[in-house]
């Protein structure tokens, strides 16, 4: 991911919640949970969340899988993920946080049952590769989730597109100080593949199979969720006669 990117995302990171809250009107609280039950995480479920940012979708994952289960919150900026561990701790959650890039995940294969990351693919490099890391480290039969924003249509998607071009930009800079950064989060938003694009756009990796869009707020947002299906690891009868 691009240095201009990181540094944005550190410059923004100490008001990012409140200025969350404030430009959603506290959807995106909804939307995560929305896409926490897509995933059918149970308790004891092994999770791994990218560009976690400050947090809020692996706290959401942790409360769903229980005591029993664990969560990894990763995130490419560290101005961001330092944000994280103290909000866990008040909301009495036990999770993992470090610095990782999504394309480049530090972990084995097949070591999650559910792999996600919101509002963060359309800031990598390589958006298909970043789906392919996270098909490599789920479990067969695991589950990726991509919450991303979408391109709403007709009077209210031009209604959405006159807020992010003039209110968005306007509310960013008077909570963060950082106008560019609130310029650039609605842009990529408007040119980024959205619904049946994304959705092809993972099934050129073959690495999904049963992908399915799922809009929310009228298409403002999408929950993408799609399962890994792994071939069966063959037994290393080798390894097993020897002592």
């Amino acid at each position: 991911m691009s240095e201009s990117v990181r540094s944005m995302f550190s410059q923004i990171a100490p008001r990012y919640d409140l200025t969350n809250d404030v430009l959603s009107l506290g959807t995106h609280r909804y939307w995560r949970k929305k896409a926490v039950k897509l995933t059918r995480a149970t308790p004891g479920n092994k999770v791994l969340d990218c560009a976690t940012g400050t947090g809020d979708l692996a706290l959401a994952f942790k409360r769903a899988v229980g005591p029993q289960g664990h969560v990894t919150g990763t995130d490419f900026c560290a101005d961001m993920l330092n944000l994280a561990p103290a909000k866990a701790a008040k909301a009495g959650l036990n999770v993992h946080f470090e610095v990782a890039d999504a394309t480049a995940l530090p972990y084995p294969d097949d070591s999650f049952d559910i792999v996600s990351i919101s509002f963060g693919i359309r800031n990598v490099d390589n958006p298909q590769r970043c789906l392919l890391e996270m098909a490599r480290v789920l479990k067969h039969g695991g589950r990726a989730l991509i919450l991303e924003f979408g391109q709403p249509k007709g009077l209210f998607g031009g209604c959405f597109r006159l807020y992010s071009k003039c209110v968005i930009p306007f509310i960013g800079k008077c909570l963060t100080g950082n106008r560019s950064a609130y310029e650039y989060l609605p842009k990529t938003s408007a040119t980024f593949p959205s619904g049946k694009a994304f959705l092809k756009l993972m099934d050129e990796t073959s690495a999904f199979h049963k992908t399915q869009a799922h809009p929310l707020s009228l298409g403002i947002a999408y929950a993408y969720v799609g399962e890994v299906s792994k071939p069966p690891q063959k037994p290393n009868f080798e390894a097993q006669s020897n002592p």
